[in-house]
């Protein structure tokens, strides 16, 4: 995975500089966010951190990618809040999906909570499915916890239409 220029846009390795970025990015976008190091960890793990960044070097969004025996964990998807609603959700998740077929494995895995609707419809109009419900999974502020909605990608029953 090394840069691939899309427009006016390119995605390139998450690596230890981009953190302090990253982390920033995750703290505006979310109400539960994760901590530095999370993705530090992540790294540290053999994870796979992809950045998007506009040529100007911007940071728009960034997702972490975990490998699971036969399958891909997206861990981590997120756009900087002045940047949503532009393809950058979208340019993330082709990338995702393209690191998992290179590496071999048979779908992609998901958990998003149930609130989120925009993503939702996101992964449903690239082809993830809905295979089941983790009970409280996330926290939330006006409950307790909020359940997770988990979504997978195959490439054996969905092909792979998602990276045109």
């Amino acid at each position: 995975m090394s840069g691939v220029l899309l427009a006016d846009r390119y995605i390139s390795p998450m690596t230890e500089s981009d953190l302090d970025e990253v982390a920033i990015v995750e703290r505006l976008a979310y109400e539960f966010p994760w901590s530095r190091g999370n993705f530090e960890d992540s790294l540290r793990n053999g994870y796979f951190g992809i950045c998007l960044r506009h040529v100007t070097g911007t940071l728009i969004g960034y997702c972490v990618l975990m490998p699971v025996v036969d399958e891909m964990h997206l861990l981590n998807l997120c756009v900087a809040p002045p940047a949503q609603h532009a393809g950058a959700g979208l340019a993330l998740l082709r990338e995702a999906v393209r690191i998992t077929h290179a590496e071999r494995l048979a779908g992609l895995l998901l958990e998003v909570r149930p609130s989120n609707h925009r993503a939702i419809r996101l992964y449903e109009r690239f082809g993830f499915a809905s295979i089941g419900r983790r009970k409280n999974y996330y926290p939330a502020r006006h409950r307790s916890r909020e359940d997770a909605i988990v979504m997978r990608f195959s490439f054996e029953k969905e092909g792979v239409d998602g990276l045109a």
